[in-house]
């Protein structure tokens, strides 16, 4: 599969309807959740497939990218799919006639994903998109609910070069009367996502308009206040703030879900947010030292990253281990990495879309950085465990390409070994 990525990126719907169409479209077997936006959908998605588990429900999970194993994009119930499974879907898939063209990873991602879907008879599917929503892969769903996370700059080339042009991609996902839930702030991108809402009349659920939430921050808990209840003390099992702007979302799904007729019980919404985990997500594999895996991969969430360290690291020496790829505004994502850190080792991922070290360490050096430079994300985390005290904090970031080299290394015989 792995070689189709030669192909890069190509939007459209005709591709993967056709290779549906040829496996009997599963996607319209079961009911579907889709997610669409910059940053949180990764976290929404998997909150909402665990609630929905938790409530009973038989649930695919499909997500992307993944750190370590392919497997990691396909979930039932929150288990990964096996290899024999990856290996069924794979041949089913490569057995139908896809058009015109041979479909890119993303879409034969996505066929394999809603084809186990149907074949495993899930009653809810969770599916995050890859990129944009109008012309997406996963847009060939028909879901009974919308989820637009948020808006930032991202995938120009593909999407737009503005903030407008990039909700009208985001809200593409938007389906002729089915309700959306949305965390959407900017004014244009609202106008935008509203416009489109009404024409298709579905009802949208704006976070701070329709409902909101508020923090309790000595019990590391929130206030939910909601379209239909008012839920308090709720807990989200994700670290960082923002984290509970992306439970009040999966809350307002919920309450939608319920609305409609799902059997989701209060335990469940309970019990599934509180034990929600996201790899590569401000995820702690170490206390000594600490050890902080994040993907930051996009300004947004490296912003988020900064706020974060600031706020709980404030009184530990941090070293950076940092990779950024080509096409992201490194300069400024690396100034906001950087602001805490007080060693930074610049490193790069496999993806040949990786910047080379070269050009992250001569900016490090520029902001006045006390930098060093590692060919390779293994050995940039070994020599970052080896030297920092007991006490110190290692943030791994940049991408989630970094962040999965890092896991893999980490779960190795040699780095298991470094962290006893």
């Amino acid at each position: 599969m792995y070689r189709l990525r030669r192909f890069g990126i190509k939007l459209g719907l005709d591709t993967i309807h056709r290779i549906l169409e040829g496996l009997g479209n599963p996607q319209n077997t079961f009911r579907c959740i889709h997610v669409a936006g910059t940053n949180g959908k990764g976290s929404i998605a998997s909150a909402l497939s665990t609630i929905l588990t938790k409530a009973g429900y038989r649930t695919g999970l499909f997500t992307s990218p993944h750190l370590v194993r392919f497997n990691e994009r396909i979930c039932i119930d929150n288990q990964q799919i096996t290899d024999q499974g990856v290996v069924a879907a794979y041949d089913s898939i490569n057995a139908v006639d896809s058009g015109d063209r041979e479909p890119t990873f993303f879409e034969f991602s996505t066929a394999m994903a809603l084809y186990e879907f149907g074949k495993r008879n899930v009653d809810w599917a969770v599916v995050e998109t890859g990129m944009g929503g109008r012309l997406d892969a996963t847009n060939i769903v028909r879901p009974e609910m919308c989820v637009i996370t948020n808006i930032s700059l991202e995938h120009k080339e593909y999407l737009g070069d503005s903030i407008a042009a990039i909700a009208g991609e985001k809200a593409g996902i938007i389906k002729p009367g089915i309700p959306v839930v949305s965390g959407v702030r900017q004014k244009t991108a609202l106008s935008v996502i509203e416009q489109l809402a009404h024409e298709k009349e579905a009802a949208l659920s704006l976070l701070g308009r329709d409902f909101r939430v508020r923090r309790n921050h000595r019990k590391h808990s929130f206030n939910y206040y909601g379209l239909d209840n008012v839920w308090r003390d709720m807990q989200t099992g994700l670290s960082g703030d923002f984290q509970v702007e992306n439970a009040a979302m999966v809350l307002a799904t919920c309450e939608w879900l319920i609305r409609q007729g799902a059997a989701i019980p209060k335990e469940a919404v309970d019990a599934g947010l509180r034990e929600n985990r996201w790899p590569g997500r401000l995820e702690h594999v170490s206390e000594r030292p600490l050890i902080i895996l994040d993907g930051a991969h996009n300004l947004m969430a490296a912003r988020h990253l900064k706020k974060y360290v600031a706020k709980e690291l404030a009184d530990r020496h941090i070293t950076l281990v940092v990779g950024i790829l080509d096409d992201k505004p490194y300069r400024r994502i690396l100034k906001d990495l950087a602001t805490h850190a007080g060693r930074i080792i610049v490193t790069r991922p496999r993806i040949d879309r990786a910047l080379k070290p070269e050009i992250l360490y001569s900016e490090a050096v520029q902001m006045g950085a006390n930098v060093e430079a590692m060919p390779d994300v293994a050995g940039a985390v070994k020599k970052a465990v080896e030297t920092a005290a007991p006490q110190d904090a290692v943030v791994i970031a940049g991408s989630l390409y970094v962040v999965g080299e890092a896991k893999e290394f980490l779960d190795s015989p040699e780095g298991r070994r470094l962290l006893k």
